[in-house]
This record gives C-alpha cells, structure tokens and sequence, in this order.
C-alpha cells in the first residue's frame, strides 16, 4: 500500500492497514476461504483503494487549475491598475515572486496588493474629474461652451486608461495656466471698465451710437429667436410624420426647448448662433427629402389600393391621378405629395361609397353570373355522351343538371329584374350604372337580344329536324326500311346521317350558329371586359351574317323535292 504524507503519519498509515489486513486474514481462514478467494479479495481491495487514490488525485488536480486561474486573473487586474496608475514598484508580487512559492501564498500576496491599487484608482479618479471640472469651467467662460464640449469629449476615453501622475500633472499644468489666462483677461476687463468709466466723452452722439448699436443688436437677437422657432416647428412635424426616433430628436434637445418659451427667457450661452441654425435647417432639409420620396411610395400604395377597390365593383378609377401621372407631378414639383395623397384619399372614399350604393344591383349581377354559368355547365353536360353512365359521380351531376335547369328557366325574370333595378338606381343617381365603362342596361339589351336569338337558333334546329324526320319516313315508305349499303352510304353522306342505338337512322344537323359558339356562349359582362370596342361590331355581324342551318334547309328541300318528283323505283340523285 502507497502511503502520502509526513514521515509519522506514512507509519500510522502502514500500521494501521498491517493490523487491519492480519485482522481480515484471520476472519478468511476462521471462514475457511481458499487461497485462490483470498488472492482475488485482496486484488479487488487495492482495485478499490487505487480508485479511492485516483478521485482523491483528480479532485486536488481540479483545485491546482482553478487557484491557477484565480492567481492569473489576479496578477492580470494587478498589472492592468498599475499600468493605469503609472505604478512600475519593483517590489510588487509578480516580480518578487519564487516558483518555491504556493499558489495559495501567492494569491494571499497579491490580493492586497489589488485591493490598495483600487483605492489609489478610485481617489485618482477623482483628482482628474476635479481638475476637469475646474479646466472645463474656465475655458467655457474663455472660449465657449460648445467647443469646450467637443474637445473634452474626445479625451475622454484616454483618460480612462491613463490615470498615471504625468497625466495628472499635465492637466494640473493645463489648469494652472487657464487660472493665469483668466487672471490676466479679468486685468484687461477691469482696465477697459475703468477707462470708459474715466471717459469723458459723453456726447450725445456716442450715446446714440451705443443705443443704435443695442436696438440692432436686439433686432438680430429676435430676429434669430424666430428663425430658429420656424425652423424648429418644421423639425417637430417632420419628425411626426417620419415617425423619427428619439435618438435623432435628442441632438436637437438644445434647441427644441425654446419653443413656447419667451424671449427674456432663453438665456442659453449659443443657443441662437448661426452655426446651430445652420444646423437644424440642414436637418430640415434632409427630413423633407426623405419625405418627398416616401410620400411618393405612399402615393403609389394608396393609388394601388383605390384601383384594386375600382376593379373589384367595376368602376373605372379617375384618371388624373393615375401612378404615370403622380410620378411625373411629384417628380416635376408642381403638386405637393400631400395634396395628391388627400386627393387619392378623397377618390377611394368616394369609390367606397358607390360601391356600397351599388351592391344592391352588384349582387344580381353576380346571381346572373352563377344562372349563366350554370347554363354554359348545362350545355357542356348535354353534349356528353356519356352523362347517363353509371360511373363515379353520375348521380351528383344529374342532381346539378336537374338545379341548372330550374335556374336557367329563372334567367328571363331575373333580367328584366336587373334591368328595373338598374334604371330605379339611375332614375335615383340621376347617372348611367356603367360596369368596366360600359352602361350596364345596354349589356343587358344586348344579352336579351343575343339569347332571343339562341331561342330562334334552338326552334328552327327543332323544326329542321322534323323535316329531316319527314324525308327519312318518306324514303323508307318508298325503299323499304332496309335500303342497300349504296344507297344508305350515299343518302348519309348527302344528310350527314348517324346512327342511333336502334338501328334507325336520325338526321343530324350541321354545324350552325347555335353550336359554333357565337350564340350558345351570351354575352355576360363579364364577356365585356377588354373587348367593349370590338362588341357592338360582332352584335352587327351576327344580326346580318346568313346562318348555316338556312343552307342546310335548302339542301334538305331540295333532295325532298326530287324523291317527290322521281320515279317510285328510281333512287334518290346524289
């Protein structure tokens, strides 16, 4: 076993654990433990001991680390205060120091050394701030406050970290010669004083001289105190409206305090020089630039939001205002950005207002909107094939199909409806309802018109088809309700044919206007939008423009007017 420590406690260590192990082998052999057991237990003995040792090694390792780091920190602080006081005593602990020394001992050494050097900072701290205070106060009543102010503040930071006794002789030398600089002014004031006092010249033009002289003085003196007011309030509704931070505001805290303060009252030494006017028009510059330019963004945002209000109710937005034109009037200086925004102000508060009187026509416009798209759903789903299938979703489109019809049967009504509501709200605002610039009764007019004419498309495709009926019952009563393969081909692509699911063979009509788009597809106002110029010229080309089923009728009357005029047992002529 290892044994730490002085010569006596090594022996009482080793007697003890003698004893203790005779102890513990006489136990084992009364136990009757082997050899073997008895090897393995002490083993694991001295394991657990040499554990015991190792934590007991790491702990007083950890301890050795940190008073090292508390020494160096110490030794560091220590040279820092005496580098700041000048101090360079060669019988400090850092240079006395031996390595034979503890690292408690040394930090017992220098601890007091660091305590004193504080107190010696703390009290060198305050002789500099007492021959500042002096040297700051005689050279503000010399040279003035403000340049005093900036040449003290920039040595401010290298006094901090030079508080040695050159430095402080330095400023006790720069002290004492301001003292005698006062001294010596205070000698030519006493001299000048006592020499207008010994004057005699006491005219009445030098006293006028010296009542001229003050009036122009006083004079100045308001006349600067206004300019400075003027330039101040502009300041403080620049800043309101920059929403300018406190930090900005305080540089001007000097100045801004003699607003609402009276002339007798502002007494500041340099509050009314040109260079602090000079100072704050400048800053009223640079506010009214930043100004400009965000005011111009303001402009812009709110003309955005008065077109989006113009586009969602349909209204054309005033144009003189348009983002072009507020760019180049900014730009160009002829409107105040103010102006222009309390004008775009007055625009969207307008265009709320007639969106609102009109919502009531709106909101028909948008259930005439839902009726006809309803209709163009109805057209598509009836020209599918495949609507009666049994597959996913059949019966969901039956039920809308269902729907859609009672709605489009309700379209009539609905816009003659709209159309009351309209004139009852131009009767009322005494002015058309245009919507996206086109007055909406004539839209209307127009739809009316457009979807009478689909009636007439839709009837005459009815009619047609009866005839075609006619002609094919005519021909099978004539050849049979079989005809030939020659003839069936040739008759169905006379007729354009096609056939049905029981054989039979329905005609079918061409392509006429009805299924060409022009008229299955009314025009709605939404179809307006940007296309108003082109709309009234397609209305025209549709009213004089032939349709197509009328060619398919005369075809039709034809091939019926030679199987009447033919032989019973001639065929038809191609």
């Amino acid at each position: 076993m290892l044994a730490i420590g002085g010569h006596g406690t090594s022996i009482r260590t080793s007697s003890t654990c003698t004893a203790l192990l005779r102890e513990l082998e006489q136990i084992w052999n009364d136990i009757g433990e082997t050899e073997v057991e008895k090897d393995r237990m002490l083993m694991e003995l001295e394991r657990e001991c040499l554990e015991v040792y190792r934590r007991k090694v790491d702990e007083a390792v950890n301890t050795k680390a940190r008073f090292h780091q508390t020494v160096a920190a110490k030794e560091a602080e220590l040279a820092t205060l005496m580098a700041a006081l000048g101090e360079h005593d060669i019988h400090s602990p850092i240079k006395t120091e031996k390595r034979s020394v503890s690292l408690k001992q040394k930090l017992a050494s220098i601890t007091p050394w660091v305590e004193e050097l504080k107190k010696k900072k703390d009290e060198r701290l305050k002789q500099f701030e007492d021959v500042k205070a002096q040297i700051e106060k005689i050279s503000g009543e010399i040279f003035g406050f403000h340049s005093v102010n900036n040449a003290l503040s920039s040595t401010t930071v290298e006094d901090d970290q030079d508080l040695s006794l050159r430095r402080l002789n330095e400023y006790q030398t720069h002290l004492r010669t301001l003292q005698k600089e006062k001294s010596d002014r205070l000698q030519k004031v006493l001299q000048c004083v006592n020499e207008v006092e010994q004057s005699t010249n006491i005219s009445n033009s030098t006293l006028e001289g010296l009542e001229q002289a003050i009036l122009k003085l006083k004079i100045e003196r308001k006349t600067r105190i206004q300019k400075l007011k003027d330039v101040v309030a502009k300041l403080f509704e620049l800043w309101n409206l920059m929403d300018s931070s406190k930090e900005e505001r305080n540089c001007f805290m000097k100045i801004t305090s003699i607003v609402g303060t009276s002339e007798s009252e502002i007494t500041e030494r340099g509050v009314l020089s040109t260079e602090m006017i000079e100072k704050a028009s400048a800053e009223v510059d640079r506010l009214a630039k930043l100004k400009a330019s965000r005011m111009k963004e303001l402009v812009f945002k709110k003309r955005s939001e008065l077109e989006e209000i113009c586009r969602l109710t349909h209204i054309e937005p005033d144009t003189s205002t348009a983002a072009e034109k507020a760019s180049a009037l900014i730009d160009s200086g002829l409107v105040d950005p103010s102006e222009l925004l309390a004008n775009i102000e007055e625009q969207i508060i307008k265009a709320k207002g007639e969106a609102l009187s009109r919502k009531e026509v709106t909101d028909r416009i948008d259930k005439w909107f839902a009726a006809c798209e309803e209709e163009n759903w109805l057209d598509k789903y009836n020209q599918d094939d495949n609507r009666y299938s049994a597959g996913r979703g059949a019966h969901i489109n039956l039920k809308r199909a269902e729907h859609a019809r009672i709605t489009i049967g309700k379209i009539p009504a609905m816009v003659d409806n709209l159309i009351n509501k309209t004139l009852a709200w131009e009767d009322e605002k005494k002015t058309h309802f245009l919507y996206d610039g086109v007055r909406l009764v004539s839209i209307l007019d127009d739809y009316k018109l457009a979807r009478q004419q689909k009636e007439e498309d839709k009837r005459r495709h009815r009619d047609l088809k009866k005839m075609q009926d006619l002609l094919l019952n005519q021909k099978e009563a004539m050849y049979g309700s079989k005809p030939s393969p020659r003839k069936n081909n040739s008759f169905r692509k006379t007729n354009s044919y096609r056939a049905n699911g029981n054989g039979s063979m329905p005609p079918t009509p061409r392509r006429n206007s009805l299924s060409g788009g022009t008229t299955s597809e009314l025009l709605t106002p939404r179809s307006y939008s940007g296309r108003q110029n082109g709309y009234f010229k397609e209305m025209r080309r549709l009213s004089t423009a032939p349709l197509n089923f009328v060619a398919i009728s005369k075809e039709d009357t034809m091939s019926y007017a030679s199987l009447c005029g033919s032989e019973p047992d001639s065929p038809p002529q191609v």
